[in-house]
């Protein structure tokens, strides 16, 4: 059994690629309430979502 689970999460990106920082900070901190910790953040260009990879203890 794994120890640690994962999920990926879209945090939505403006015209120019840029995050929206507000909606991100509540969607990142409402997942830290639940136990999810951010590990890393990539970003694949402009026009695709920025990607947001976290973990928890199971």
């Amino acid at each position: 059994m794994s120890r640690w689970s994962y999920q990926v999460v879209e945090l939505a990106t403006g015209m120019l690629g840029g995050v929206k920082q507000a909606a991100a900070q509540e969607q990142l901190a409402k997942l830290g309430l639940q136990g999810w910790e951010l590990v890393s953040v990539v970003h694949q260009g402009t026009g695709y979502p920025i990607l947001a990879f976290l973990k928890k203890e199971t």
